[in-house]
């Protein structure tokens, strides 16, 4: 590393420091509205690994977000201090009886053995997203290891539907992830919009929706908005990436995404909830966040 880039790195955490100290001095607030008409935007914390949360919290509010996502509710206090709302509660996870890790990814609500512990779990998420005064938790299928996929469909519903009548009555919704099995989740059950689309039909209830990952959807099928369209109704929530890699969106001409378009697709189906940006970025992550919130910002 060159001396003059070693003396802009260290301006660069300096100043968003700097703007850390002088957003926590401001009084806490509610997000400000999105502009009228515009996507409302979020961006996932995991993305940005290497800036602390809350510096990244004072440079998501400088740069207009309304929300960061996908933290836990020890993270809940600063996101108030600025203001900022979590558009996507990360899922909880807890082992059963037998010793079985189950929350995440690979082992949760396609196995009816798992149950009994994730309904444990989820009551006590829910309650946590509903007093912070947030409505959205993320869920998942789990792996199918050599599971049909019309049981793993049957056993989610099951399991999904015991935690409905708490959702409800709390107003959060429960959403589960669309992820591509071909290249970074092998074997996941929840890797196509039909067969999630199904699993919402058949819990049956407002508080549960697919939370549609563009990047993996463009993976494993393509045609993103006339799925997008077309599966409206059961959609809660958006994230974003450029394919492949989950690459930022600029410069365009090096990923098969074109994001400008399907945000105005999402738009046209009346949905009023957040995009959440997932991307990794490359170089200057910010600069990177700012790009990719401004594209998006139809």
């Amino acid at each position: 590393m060159s001396r003059r880039t070693a003396l802009r790195s260290i301006a660069g955490v300096a100043a968003v420091a700097s703007l850390a100290r002088t957003r926590a001095a401001e009084p806490a607030a509610k997000p400000a509205p999105a502009p009228s008409g515009a996507i409302r935007q979020s961006v996932c914390k995991w993305c940005f690994k290497d800036i602390p949360l809350d510096a990244f919290c004072a440079a998501a509010k400088d740069i207009g977000l309304e929300s960061v996502e996908l933290l836990n509710p020890e993270d809940f206090p600063t996101l108030k201090k600025y203001g900022l709302h979590c558009a996507m509660v990360s899922n909880p996870t807890g082992k059963t009886p037998q010793g079985v890790t189950v929350g995440g990814i690979p082992k949760a609500f396609n196995r009816l053995e798992h149950h009994d512990t994730l309904v444990q779990l989820y009551e006590k998420r829910i309650a946590e997203v509903a007093d912070a005064g947030f409505s959205s938790l993320i869920c998942f299928s789990g792996n199918r290891e050599k599971m049909d996929d019309q049981q793993g469909l049957e056993n989610c519903a099951v399991g999904l539907k015991r935690l409905m009548a708490l959702a409800e009555k709390r107003g959060v919704t429960l959403q589960m992830e669309l992820l591509n099995s071909k290249v970074n989740h092998k074997d996941y059950m929840c890797d196509h919009t039909a067969w999630g689309a199904e699993l919402v039909k058949r819990v049956g209830s407002e508080r549960f929706k697919l939370l549609y990952d563009i990047y993996h959807m463009q993976i494993m099928e393509g045609d993103v908005i006339r799925t997008l369209k077309d599966n409206a109704a059961y959609i809660g929530h958006y994230h974003t990436a450029g394919n492949p890699g989950r690459a930022e969106f600029e410069p365009q001409d090096q990923q098969e995404l074109n994001y400008a378009p399907i945000m105005r697709a999402i738009k046209s189906t009346g949905y009023k909830g957040f995009v959440g940006q997932e991307f990794i970025p490359k170089r200057d992550a910010l600069t990177s966040l700012r790009e990719a919130v401004k594209l998006c910002n139809v």
